[in-house]
């Protein structure tokens, strides 16, 4: 049987699936058109929100959503996925841009991308089963809370130098410049923030984003009226062109292929691309890379199950890698797949990623049409946007409900993640979180092992134990200890293992001291072994011992054998 490398990886497997193997008619592209344009709508105002939350311009969020979005549509492995710049990521790449700039945010971006290439090639597209809910809840939950807090200083208009980046820090620099709150700023970030509430309530079908905005630029248009100042992308951010053309905003050009390391660096520098720098960036990648995973692996299962179709994760792990591969070299941050973005583009009727590529295509027509538009969105009704989806992306409900049903193990490990989150980081988070998670589940399934005496006629001292549960590292000790406890004054020990599927080399090394320190005058009998305990004995060399160790296959077998009986009688 062949086993390499490239096993079960089919590049372009979702486009051409959905587009070639199964009729892509006239109906199937104008709902695809529907559905794209519908997620354009609500990826345009987002893409520049995250930007600015990642501590970039915005346009540089336009460009994720753009060139990632159209790569990751062709090469990935989930045919509903839309993906670009997610809310998830700002946590990270934000500290990344204030010590290293934009150009070491693109090179982790792209670092990040040679990270997931591998993680695909190396099928490991199934780690998502292996992380336990309350270590996703916590550190999304944690993300959320992380999010919300940073949108605080430009939804009420604060004035402050610096903030910090230690969390306790931040929050305690932002109730100190509460008195600089611009009445004008607060009042748009309120009511759009409002207007994002409120507008689902009212049945109409059209993302609520838009007409936020519109509302929160009326409302900016009511306050210049009576010369209220309000903060705008148009005035917090600028450009330079190649002809040396300054603007305000957003520049009204395409994504230009340019190398990340050639943009200036958090001092205004161009980068110096070395060892040393890749060395500097590789945390943050790898934070990046695992992040991208977990946010694309779970934006897959979601939309199978509200589809009924079937992604393949490591072709979608390998598309992830190429997206945030190429997107760099036009100017793009990290992406993945965005749950939110990815679930609207399901309900407005995509049929295939030919509607993630038209909302790409949206988003470039966007750059050169409506770029000086754009350059007027306040900066507060921006902050309400991501303030939602800091909302949306904590799971309150979830958490609620965790923490009154579930499991004690499970409420500590999701509120020490959420905790590391805020507090440190996510990588941290995660990695304590499954650790902690681990060791609970071990204790747990070790107490499941347990010992019962089996009402067998046996005269004199005999007895016949039934081990139920894995006989591994956390469980076995404990079992041959109680069994060498109970069976003190025994002289013949009968151990039925019918019910141990697992035997592990620490259980194997608690059962190879039992019968070796077992007293001369007492005899060992194992009974009923599964194939795997079976198989770990074989390939551990234990055979049995005249006297000593004996193995039958059942233990009716054990029982009617000449020499047990011949032992029972002679007591």
């Amino acid at each position: 049987m062949k086993n390499h490398l490239f096993t079960g990886i089919r590049p372009f497997s979702a486009i051409i699936e959905a587009c070639w193997k199964e009729p892509y008619t006239f109906q199937r592209l104008l709902k695809d058109i529907i559905a794209g344009v519908t997620v354009g709508i609500i990826a345009i105002p987002l893409a520049m929100a995250l930007a600015i939350g990642s501590g970039v311009a915005p346009q540089y969020g336009l460009y994720t959503a753009a060139v990632a979005g159209i790569v990751i549509a062709i090469t990935g492995g989930s045919r509903f996925s839309v993906s670009g710049p997610t809310a998830a990521f700002v946590v990270i790449l934000y500290p990344v841009s204030q010590q290293f700039g934009i150009a070491g945010l693109l090179i982790a971006t792209l670092l990040s991308g040679f990270i997931l290439v591998i993680m695909g090639m190396a099928r490991l597209g199934k780690l998502i089963e292996f992380i336990p809910l309350s270590v996703t809840l916590g550190f999304t939950s944690g993300i959320g809370i992380t999010i919300a807090t940073m949108q605080i200083k430009d939804f009420f208009g604060l004035h402050m130098e610096h903030v910090p980046e230690e969390y306790i820090s931040k929050v305690a620099a932002l109730v100190g410049a509460l008195p600089t709150l611009n009445v004008g700023d607060t009042l748009i970030g309120v009511v759009t923030l409002a207007v994002l509430i409120y507008w689902p309530k009212l049945g109409i079908r059209f993302p609520p984003h838009l007409p936020a905005l519109v509302t929160g630029c009326a409302i900016m248009g009511l306050l210049w009226w009576f010369n209220i100042p309000v903060e705008t992308i148009g005035t917090r951010f600028s450009y330079v062109l190649a002809d040396g053309t300054h603007g305000h905003g957003i520049p009204p050009i395409l994504p230009q292929l340019v190398m990340p390391w050639h943009l200036p660096n958090a001092q205004g520098m161009p980068m110096v691309f070395s060892w040393h720098t890749v060395s500097a960036l590789l945390p943050a990648a790898f934070s990046m890379a695992m992040l991208g995973a977990i946010e694309s692996l779970l934006c897959a299962v979601v939309l199978d199950g509200m589809t009924g179709k079937k992604h393949h994760s490591n072709n979608e792990l390998i598309g992830q890698g190429f997206g945030n591969i190429i997107a760099p070299f036009f100017g793009g941050i990290t992406a993945t797949a965005a749950i939110a973005r990815s679930a609207a583009n399901v309900r407005a009727g995509a049929t295939s990623p030919v509607s993630a590529l038209v909302h790409s295509l949206l988003v470039l027509l966007t750059l050169l049409i409506l770029a000086p538009a754009l350059s007027y969105l306040p900066l507060s009704a921006m902050a309400a946007l991501l303030m939602l989806v800091a909302w949306n992306m904590s799971e309150a409900h979830k958490v609620v409900y965790l923490l009154r049903r579930a499991p004690k193990d499970d409420i500590v490990v999701m509120l020490l993640c959420m905790s590391l989150t805020v507090l440190f980081d996510m990588v941290i988070a995660i990695t304590v979180g499954i650790v902690l998670a681990s060791l609970l589940f071990m204790r747990r399934i070790a107490s499941m092992t347990r010992i019962s005496e089996l009402p067998q006629n046996l005269a004199g001292q005999r007895r016949v134990i039934r081990i139920n549960g894995p006989l591994f590292f956390a469980a076995a000790e404990r079992i041959f200890e109680e069994i060498a406890q109970l069976t003190e004054h025994d002289t013949l020990i009968i151990l039925q293992w019918d019910a141990v599927p697992v035997l592990d080399a620490g259980g194997l090394q608690a059962f190879r001291n039992f019968y070796e320190h077992l007293p001369l005058e007492k005899r060992l009998v194992i009974t009923d072994i599964p194939f795997q305990p079976l198989k770990t004995l074989a390939r551990a060399n234990i055979i049995p011992i005249p006297g000593r160790l004996v193995f039958f296959s059942t233990l009716p077998d054990a029982l009617h054998d000449e020499s047990i009986a011949q032992i029972t009688n002679s007591n």
